[in-house]
């Protein structure tokens, strides 16, 4: 009987034990776990899609650029324009209707220019959007309707044709003495307003190799997405040309069918790795400072210097009776404060740091547009500084 209650009794301690012992195997895994995916996020969290900072030489935009007339409009088209009505006199006679520049009037009609964005995988009868902008006196293209426009590329071909009632973000309103207006009302779009009637001659299947160009000019983002592009399609398939061109061999299995190659390579995952850089807008006050930005120790004094000139007039008036004169004398009075600053002892070694000791100057951002100005001069500036 003695026996059977040891037994028990080491049965409960050595399950006690186990318990413990699987806790905290649990524990550990789970501690392990977490600080992996830690180290993941922290590694993955500046990653960006290849297909966000390069593009693909051939696969691009086509600019196209017509000449237009928008009618419709309730008074406010042009006014005192020859061009207009010279326009709209020479398609009324192409139309058959015989009428004089002197009968024409322009009021209710706008001269425009009409502009498109024709995409390479563009196909004869898609639609593609447009902008409308007013080159006349017009005040107002609200209302108004584009008449048949033809748009034209670079090689002088007609690539689409625009028509239709255009979008205008805005309005205006007006009256003897007073007037309101929101956003530019001589800017209008019409979505799908033009239809494609020639193809761009690009066959993007039929190539042997392609040109990844980079947005960041960068030696080190390059490489690492040689590698990348390389590691993904198991070969040496990728080579850099420069700080911002790839070519890439297509590889045998998409010779012909490109699109699945395209669809696997932009959504790699790139690290950009930008120059250090400070941009500052002197007209309006801006400063925009890069990660990498870094200060060497550094001692900051900035302090202004106002001056203030009052001019006052000092007017001297006789006794009455008196054979004096009136006399007016000018009084100025200077006043000067010169802001009395200490010495501030700056170093920044990331971004935080640098940012904090800037701030502790006290200074607005427009004194930090000189200080920065100075801190380069001086070469305690890492950085590229950029003024626009």
């Amino acid at each position: 009987m003695q026996n059977i209650r040891l037994t028990k009794q080491k049965f409960s301690f050595l399950f006690l034990y186990k318990s413990v012992e699987t806790l905290t195997y649990s524990l550990v895994s789970l501690v392990i776990l977490l600080a992996f995916l830690a180290s993941f996020t922290v590694s993955t969290a500046e990653a960006v899609r290849l297909k966000d900072i390069s593009s693909i030489s051939g696969v691009r935009n086509n600019q196209l650029t017509g000449y237009g007339l928008v009618v419709g409009l309730g008074g406010t088209g042009d006014k005192r324009d020859n061009l207009t009505s010279s326009t709209l006199t020479n398609m009324l006679e192409g139309m058959g209707i015989a009428a004089g520049s002197a009968q024409v009037e322009a009021r209710n009609v706008a001269s425009v220019m009409v502009t498109a964005n024709l995409p390479a995988s563009a196909k004869a009868g898609s639609s593609i959007n447009v902008t409308i902008s007013s080159i006349g006196s017009a005040s107002s293209l609200q209302g108004g309707v584009l008449l048949q426009t033809p748009l034209t590329g670079i090689d002088g071909k007609v690539y689409a044709i625009a028509q239709g009632p255009l979008v205008v973000g805005g309005f205006s309103a007006s009256g003897n003495a007073a007037s309101a207006q929101k956003n530019h009302t001589t800017v209008a779009t019409i979505p799908n307003g033009a239809t494609v009637e020639r193809e761009i001659p690009f066959s993007f299947n039929n190539q042997q190799q392609l040109t990844i160009n980079m947005n960041v000019h960068d030696f080190t983002t390059t490489q690492q997405t040689v590698e990348r592009l390389n590691e993904s399609l198991g070969g040496d398939y990728a080579s850099a040309q420069d700080a911002s061109t790839i070519k890439l061999q297509v590889p045998s299995e998409f010779q012909g069918n490109l699109v699945p190659l395209m669809a696997s390579v932009e959504n790699l995952n790139i690290t950009p790795q930008n120059a250090a850089k400070v941009v500052v807008d002197e007209k309006t006050g801006t400063i925009v400072i890069g990660k990498d930005v870094k200060l060497a120790k550094v001692a900051i004094a900035h302090g202004n210097l106002q001056v203030t000139i009052q001019e006052n007039v000092d007017v001297s008036q006789p006794n009455a009776f008196s054979q004096g004169q009136t006399v007016a004398s000018p009084v100025t009075d200077v006043m000067a404060k010169e802001e009395a600053r200490n010495l501030h002892l700056v170093e920044g070694a990331t971004l935080q740091e640098l940012v904090d000791g800037l701030n502790a100057i006290g200074a607005t951002p427009r004194d930090l547009i000189s200080i920065l100005r100075a801190l380069k001069s001086s070469g305690s500036l890492y950085a590229d500084l950029e003024v626009l």
